[in-house]
C-alpha cells in the first residue's frame, strides 16, 4: 500500500462526516448509514482528531461545516460518488446492455431495430438513454453506460472497441408537396426558407461547398434547430427545405412523409459507430448487437440518390 494510503483516516470515519454534512445532521446521516446517532457522532470526532481541527459547529440545532468541512466536504463526496459508479458497474448483471445514443438516430432509426433485437434476445435487457449532444461523446467511467453509438470521425479511444454502423449522407429534404411544386434548381434554393438542423449551419454549408453551390445560396436567416429530427420534422411539415440524413430519413421518403427536392447526397465526413470499453464484462452482448445493427443496415433500402465525396 502507498505510503500515503496508509495515512488516510478510516473509511468509516469520512463516510460518516461526509452523510453528516450533505444532510446537515446527525441523525439523518444515521438513518441513511443504518447506524445510531452516537455512532455517527463518535465516528466524526474520530476524525476531528486524526485531522487536529473541528468539522462542525452547532448553531442551536443546526448543524454548520467549518472552514475546514467546507474543504474536505467536496473532494469526499466526488470520491464516493465514483466508488458508488464503480461498483454499480461491476453490478450490472451481463444480460443487461445500456445503450447512450443520440435523440435523432434514436427516434429515425434505432428503437425500431433495438426493438427487433430484443425480440431476437428475450434475455437481454436493453435499457436505452437517448440524449442531445451537441458533439457526441461518452464518459465510460463516470456515465452509467456499457456502449453508446456516436457520430464522429471514427477516431476514438484506444481501450474501446469501435464498430462501424453507416456514413453520414446530406441530403436536403423537404415536404411532398413542395416537392411537387415547381422545379428545384438555385434560383429555388435562394428563395426558399433553409432550415439550419445545427446551430453552426455547417451541414448545409457541407452540402454547398460539395456542390459548387456555396457563393449563390446564402446561409444567414433561416430558422436554427439543435437537431437532424427538428429540421427533418419542421421540412416535412412546409416550413422549409432542411438538410437530413440518407439513412435517418429513408423509412419516410418511402412512406411518402417526406421527399428529397434535389437528390444529391454529400458525404459529411463521419459516420454513425457502435462503441464499447475493451476490458468491460460481457463483450458477447455487444457482439451480437453490433452484428445485428450492421445485418440491418445490409437490409435497409435507402433513396436512390447521385452521392458526393
Amino acid at each position: 500500500m502507498p505510503e500515503s494510503s496508509s495515512r488516510l483516516p478510516p473509511l468509516y470515519a469520512l463516510r460518516a462526516f461526509e452523510a453528516a454534512a450533505r444532510q446537515g445532521s446527525f441523525t439523518r446521516a444515521a438513518q441513511e448509514l443504518s447506524l445510531t446517532q452516537s455512532a455517527v457522532s463518535r465516528h466524526v470526532r474520530t476524525l476531528e482528531e486524526a485531522f487536529g481541527c473541528r468539522l462542525f459547529e452547532r448553531a442551536g440545532r443546526q448543524l454548520l461545516l467549518t472552514e475546514a468541512g467546507k474543504l474536505l466536504l467536496p473532494g469526499l463526496t466526488e470520491g464516493f460518488e465514483a466508488l458508488a459508479r464503480a461498483c454499480g458497474n461491476l453490478a450490472v448483471e451481463e444480460g443487461t446492455l445500456r445503450l447512450k445514443a443520440p435523440t435523432s438516430l434514436s427516434l429515425r432509426w434505432l428503437l425500431a431495430r433495438l426493438g427487433r433485437f430484443r425480440q431476437a434476445n428475450p434475455q437481454l435487457d436493453i435499457q436505452l438513454t437517448s440524449v442531445w449532444m451537441a458533439s457526441d461523446r461518452v464518459d465510460f467511467f463516470h456515465e452509467p453506460f456499457d456502449c453508446a453509438v456516436l457520430l464522429g470521425d471514427g477516431r476514438f479511444p484506444v481501450e474501446w472497441e469501435v464498430v462501424p454502423l453507416f456514413e453520414e449522407w446530406l441530403v436536403p429534404v423537404c415536404s411532398p408537396a413542395a416537392a411537387r411544386s415547381g422545379t428545384w434548381d438555385v434560383a429555388r434554393l435562394q428563395r426558399e426558407e433553409l432550415l439550419h438542423p445545427t446551430f453552426d449551419r455547417r451541414d448545409w454549408r457541407r452540402w454547398l461547398q460539395a456542390m459548387g453551390l456555396a457563393q449563390a445560396v446564402p446561409l444567414a436567416g433561416g430558422q436554427v434547430f439543435d437537431t437532424l429530427e427538428l429540421g427533418m420534422a419542421a421540412a416535412a411539415r412546409g416550413y422549409g427545405v432542411s438538410i437530413g440524413d440518407l439513412v435517418m430519413l429513408a423509412e419516410d421518403v418511402a412512406a411518402g412523409l417526406i421527399a428529397l427536392p434535389w437528390p444529391d447526397a454529400v458525404a459529411s465526413g463521419d459516420g454513425y459507430y457502435l462503441v464499447w470499453p475493451s476490458n468491460r464484462r460481457g463483450q458477447g452482448r455487444f457482439q451480437r448487437l453490433a452484428e445485428f445493427l450492421r445485418q440491418e443496415l445490409q437490409q435497409q433500402l435507402l433513396p436512390d440518390v447521385r452521392r458526393h465525396m
